[in-house]
């Protein structure tokens, strides 16, 4: 087990969607780093120190080295270590990848806002915002026909940064998403949450305190980069 001084920090917090693309990322890198778990309502002193933007995740390296923002922490523990080729889907590019992230990130992003929280939005019409919403998932379902996962048989980079997004999507009205004709992404979204990687990176952890050690992230590298692994036969 590392000394948690010779580990980057990783502030975080367990249902922020970003902050899970980030852990997602370092789980199956198996890069761990020392996770910190912020109350968002009281913000510790040294993730304002790192960041005063004061949002989740901020990842500070042994260095001093300041990553602040989801995708950039991925895409750094993945150029450090990518056992499962998140970096390299099977089919189309990293620069496919993450074109599709930024559509997820913006446009779909503020419909998932507006249709989950209406009342956060001055003239916001939920039924608009989750119709603006379903045209993305639609797009997704439609790739999701022919491949199980995003850009191949196995799960990549997009996967894991864009379903946090979708699940909350779809956690908005349960009832309303399981009766879409989305049967590829209803299916895809499932792997996804039901995968050890997932568990491992929603695991719940006390918040951390100043003074306080935070705890080893991931606990069990070694096992969880081995589940992520493709599936024999994928490139």
């Amino acid at each position: 087990m590392p000394a948690l001084s010779a580990l980057p920090v990783l502030y975080s917090f367990r249902r922020c969607p970003y902050a899970m693309r980030a852990r997602f990322a370092l789980m199956a890198s198996g890069e761990r780093c020392e996770l910190r778990e912020v109350v968002l309502r009281d913000k510790p002193a040294e993730l304002l120190a790192a960041s005063p933007k004061g949002t989740v995740p901020v990842l500070v390296g042994t260095d001093g080295m300041v990553i602040e923002q989801s995708l950039d922490i991925m895409l750094w523990t993945l150029n450090c270590h990518d056992p499962a080729g998140w970096l390299q889907p099977e089919h189309g590019t990293l620069a496919d990848m993450l074109s599709l992230v930024a559509q997820c990130d913006g446009d779909f992003k503020q419909q998932l806002d507006r249709y989950k929280y209406p009342n956060r939005f001055e003239g916001a019409d939920a039924a608009v915002h989750r119709a603006g919403g379903a045209r993305f998932l639609g797009e997704l379902d439609l790739r999701l026909r022919s491949s199980r996962h995003l850009f191949g048989a196995g799960p990549a980079l997009a996967d894991y940064a864009i379903a946090p997004f979708v699940r909350q999507f779809a956690q908005t009205d349960v009832a309303w998403f399981a009766a879409q004709s989305w049967q590829a992404l209803q299916a895809w979204l499932a792997t996804l949450v039901g995968s050890a990687l997932w568990t491992g990176a929603t695991q719940k952890y006390p918040a951390w305190k100043t003074g306080q050690p935070g705890v080893v992230f991931p606990p069990q590298a070694e096992a969880i980069t081995a589940s992520t692994q493709r599936p024999r036969g994928s490139a």
